[in-house]
C-alpha cells in the first residue's frame, strides 16, 4: 500500500500538542480489562477540550472473549453501559472490525473505519483518533483511505518503551500486522507505550475508595469493577493504563514525549531500532506524570455528581 507523504513542515506542525478543542474518536476494546472504561469516562468528562464524536469497538481475543468478534461485540456493549452511567448525550458508537488484518494491504470492513475515514475527510479542524486497544479499526481505515493521513492525528497506547527487549504487549500483539500499517502509513502518529511509561499510572483500592466510589453511577461503576479484578489485599495495586491517551490531549506536560523515527515491529516482537534509522519522524512517550493525571480525573469525576 502507497500512501502519502506529508512534508517535514505539516507532519511536525501535525506532531506539536494540539491548541484549542479537539476533535475526537476514542477506539477502544472496552470490554477486555478495566482501563478503557476509565478513558471513555475521563474523555466523557473532559468536554471543554474534547468533542467526542464518535466511539468505535476494537476487537480484542483472551479469556473474556471467544473471539476478536465476539470481543468487539462485547466491547459496544461494555461502552453503552459506561455511557449511560456517565450520562448526559452520547456519541454515537460503533462497530468496529470483526477480525485481524489478514496482511498488511487489505483492510478489514467495519461500520468503525468508514465512519473514521469520512470524520477524517470532514471538517477544517484535523481528526484526533485515540486507540486504546489493537489497532485494526484504524489501520483498516488508512487501507481504505490513504489520504486520510493527511487530515487525522493518531495516538495509540500499545507496545512497550522503545528502549524495552520486548514489545509483546497485548493490544500490539493482537494484531501486529495492524500496528505494522500505522507505524508505516506516515500518519502523525503520538505512541504512548505501556510497561515504562504508562506503568506508572498505578492506583489501589483505598485511593478508588476515596475518591471514585459514591461519585455518581459511573464512579460507582467504576469502583466496582475496579474492586472485582483488585480485590482488597494489602499492598494490591492495579495499572489504570488507557488514561495516559486521553491525559495527553488534555495536558501534553503530563505524558512528556520525544521525537523519534517510526519503530519498526519485527516478527519476534522486537523494535528494530536499526532499520528504524531514517523513517518518518513520530512522537512517543517517555513517561507519565502519574499524581497529576489522577488528580484531574479524580476532580472532573467530583464536579460531574
Amino acid at each position: 500500500m502507497r500512501f502519502p507523504r506529508l512534508d517535514e513542515a505539516t507532519r511536525s506542525a501535525r506532531l506539536a500538542p494540539p491548541d484549542g478543542r479537539v476533535r475526537l474518536v476514542l477506539d477502544t476494546d472496552a470490554y477486555n480489562e478495566i482501563d478503557d472504561q476509565f478513558a471513555l469516562t475521563y474523555a466523557m468528562l473532559s468536554a471543554d477540550r474534547l468533542s467526542l464524536e464518535a466511539v468505535s469497538a476494537a476487537p480484542f481475543h483472551n479469556a473474556r472473549s471467544s473471539g476478536p468478534a465476539d470481543g468487539m461485540e462485547k466491547s459496544r456493549a461494555e461502552i453503552l453501559r459506561v455511557l449511560e452511567r456517565v450520562g448526559g448525550p452520547a456519541p454515537p458508537v460503533l462497530r468496529g472490525s470483526r477480525s485481524w488484518l489478514a496482511d498488511e494491504s487489505t483492510a478489514v470492513e467495519s461500520e468503525a473505519a468508514r465512519e473514521i475515514v469520512s470524520r477524517a475527510r470532514a471538517g477544517d479542524a484535523p481528526l484526533y483518533v485515540a486507540a486504546i486497544g489493537a489497532i485494526t479499526n484504524v489501520a483498516s481505515a488508512l487501507l481504505m483511505d490513504p489520504s486520510i493521513t493527511e487530515r487525522m492525528v493518531v495516538v495509540w497506547l500499545g507496545g512497550h518503551a522503545l528502549h524495552w527487549p520486548r514489545t509483546d504487549e497485548f493490544n500490539l500483539k493482537q494484531d501486529v500486522r495492524a500496528a505494522r500499517v500505522v507505524f508505516s502509513s506516515g500518519v502523525p502518529l503520538v505512541h504512548v507505550p505501556c510497561a515504562g511509561v504508562a506503568s506508572h499510572l498505578l492506583t489501589t483500592a483505598p485511593e478508588m475508595r476515596a475518591h471514585v466510589s459514591g461519585r455518581g453511577a459511573v464512579g460507582d461503576y467504576l469502583f466496582k469493577i475496579f474492586e472485582e479484578v483488585c480485590g482488597t489485599k494489602p499492598g494490591a495495586s492495579r495499572v489504570i493504563w488507557d488514561i495516559a491517551a486521553v491525559a495527553w490531549l488534555l495536558e501534553p506536560e503530563w505524558v512528556p514525549t520525544e521525537i523519534v523515527p517510526s519503530p519498526v515491529v519485527t516478527d519476534e516482537l522486537t523494535w528494530d531500532a536499526a532499520v528504524a534509522e531514517g523513517r518518518h519522524l513520530i512522537r512517543s512517550a517517555t513517561l507519565v506524570r502519574r499524581d497529576a493525571v489522577f488528580g484531574d480525573f479524580f476532580a472532573k469525576l467530583a464536579h460531574a455528581r
